[in-house]
């Protein structure tokens, strides 16, 4: 069996604040917005709590040899160590567990949530990937 590597104190600190800020923007707002909508008070509360937000990120990607400068798209990395990927739906995708491990890979990131705000309980929404 394969041992996988703990992850830092400070990606774990960054995951601590992700759902913190998930569930702060869940209990205000509940659910039934636009993505977009949780997407801006989601960065507005971890940067409030000093991390480093970059929303809607290109990640180049280089496939074949070729250099493409908007490979992909990242909904939020927080402090250039974390990637979430919001949802605002009423059923998850399993493409999207699929589409935030690419993410997490091409990147050479460890930690990513996958947060649907579209749901009774906040709890319920997240979904934290390790790679």
């Amino acid at each position: 069996m394969k041992q996988f590597e703990q992850l830092s104190e400070e990606e774990e600190r960054i995951g601590k604040a992700v759902v913190n800020a998930a569930y702060e923007v869940h209990k205000e707002l509940g659910p039934g917005l636009l993505e977009k909508v949780y997407e801006v008070c989601f960065c507005h509360v971890l940067r409030k709590n000093g991390f480093n937000v970059i929303r809607q990120q290109d990640i180049p990607i280089t496939f074949d040899g070729i250099y493409f400068e908007e490979g992909l798209r990242l909904d939020v990395m927080v402090d250039d160590l974390v990637i979430c990927e919001l949802k605002a739906i009423e059923t998850v995708n399993p493409v999207w567990e699929a589409q935030l491990l690419s993410h997490l890979k091409l990147t050479g990131k460890r930690l990513g949530y996958l947060i649907n705000f579209n749901v009774p309980l906040i709890k319920n929404g997240i979904k934290r990937m390790v790679l």
